[in-house]
């Protein structure tokens, strides 16, 4: 039974629950790209003598972070949105605290898993909580909002990285995790008041998740497309530090061109929000998608010639990253088009495909690092063609335009 009766107002007022919202997701981006400049100092401090192996420490991370989200979504459905969060950023506070600590790789890398499983809680519920309290337009404002803050997190969150490093080793930056986490655990404990009406709350049932899980993976939509595209992100992420260390031989500009890059998403996403409306989510993806391949397909040229330096590099993947923005936001809804009736448990199934298997392709990416720009460029060139097929075959060989299905939801 779904309740039509509104969530009483009480609790933040609006700017204060856009900055609630916006921070509890920020917490992810922020535990995956100040980790970057600190990857040099792990290695040699507990001893990792292949420096690819030290991608492990993102590649753990979203692990966790993947597999946790199929969890969460029925767990807060059935005992509301406030107590999973918190104790999924317990989670997260404990397991950075336990990463301070860590003398060896394998309890960093255990450590690393923990945190992800932890804030694999933001993933789900900040959706969640925004749609229980609001709806229609309101909603779409406040998660507008609330994104445009958390843009800027992957634009700073090296920068910050760098600073801690500045002033003392490698474990603080987890205690900057720890306090970050409990200062908007505290936050959300005095502030956030439970947003689940208890008519709405379900019990947690196997069926509907397996109904949920198959339906995702056998419907004809972009979520797969999704999948590789954000491979070849996390591939990126997996690559940049060693690319500006080890290839340009420029680690001080690392944290200044990575932030330049993150703008391309930022830039596009908030061209997206202006035009979604007016020219719809295909015609806006399906351009942006062969427009990420024609970048791509050119870097890798360059990267093979041996002429990439770090302005090609630099210039690329921020024209890249461009177009990255105007397809995941649009592909992220085009596959949430035919699962309404499934929407919470749909979106944590949805989360774990993608970041698992994005996860697993970036790492191989990463793992295939030479000390040249030529396995990155091959692969984002490769998964972002690999992309185009399945958006072909989901959509039946038609672009741009949306298709009239027939396909009957899981009921």
């Amino acid at each position: 039974m779904t309740s039509t009766t509104p969530t009483p107002a009480k609790g933040p007022g609006f700017a204060e629950f856009v900055c609630l919202i916006a921070i509890m997701m920020a917490l992810n981006a922020l535990a995956i790209d100040a980790m970057l400049p600190a990857l040099p100092a792990i290695g040699a401090d507990l001893g990792v003598v292949n420096e690819n192996t030290r991608q492990w420490v993102i590649t753990a991370y979203l692990l966790g972070f993947g597999v946790a989200q199929l969890a969460y979504g029925p767990l807060s459905d059935r005992f509301g949105r406030k107590p999973i969060l918190m104790v999924g950023i317990g989670i997260y506070v404990a397991f950075s605290v336990v990463a301070a600590f860590s003398h060896t790789f394998a309890v960093l890398l255990l450590a690393r898993v923990g945190m992800g499983i932890g804030v694999a809680a933001t993933r789900v519920l900040a959706v969640s909580i925004v749609r229980d309290r609001y709806e229609g337009r309101t909603m779409a404002r406040v998660m507008s909002l609330s994104f445009l803050v958390f843009l800027g997190i992957p634009i700073i969150a090296p920068t910050v990285g760098q600073l801690v490093l500045l002033v003392g080793p490698w474990q603080w930056i987890f205690w900057v995790f720890a306090l970050f986490g409990t200062s908007f655990m505290v936050w959300a404990a005095i502030r956030l008041p439970e947003t689940l009406h208890p008519d709405d709350r379900r019990e947690i049932r196997f069926a509907p998740i397996a109904q949920a899980f198959r339906y995702a993976l056998t419907n004809r939509q972009a979520m797969l497309a999704m999948t590789f595209v954000i491979g070849g992100l996390f591939g990126f992420i997996n690559s940049s530090q060693q690319i500006f260390f080890d290839v340009f031989e420029q680690p001080q500009l690392f944290t200044i061109v990575f932030a330049l890059v993150a703008c391309g998403i930022a830039v596009s996403s908030l061209l997206n929000s202006q035009l979604v409306e007016r020219l719809g989510s295909r015609l806006i993806s399906h351009s942006a998608l062969i427009g990420f391949i024609v970048f791509s397909i050119i870097h890798a040229v360059i990267a093979l010639s041996g002429h990439d330096n770090i302005w090609t590099f630099s210039i690329l993947q921020g024209c890249k990253m461009f177009c990255f923005g105007l397809v995941a936001g649009n592909f992220g809804s085009m596959a949430m088009e035919p699962m309404g009736h499934i929407a919470g448990t749909a979106s944590s199934v949805q989360g774990f495909i993608s970041t698992i298997g994005g996860a697993g392709l970036g790492f191989f990416i990463g793992q295939s690092f030479d000390r040249t720009t030529v396995p990155l460029t091959l692969g984002f060139a490769i998964l972002s063609s690999v992309a185009l097929l399945l958006v072909l075959w989901a959509e039946r060989g038609r672009l741009f335009k949306a298709r009239h299905s027939h396909q009957q939801p899981v009921t």
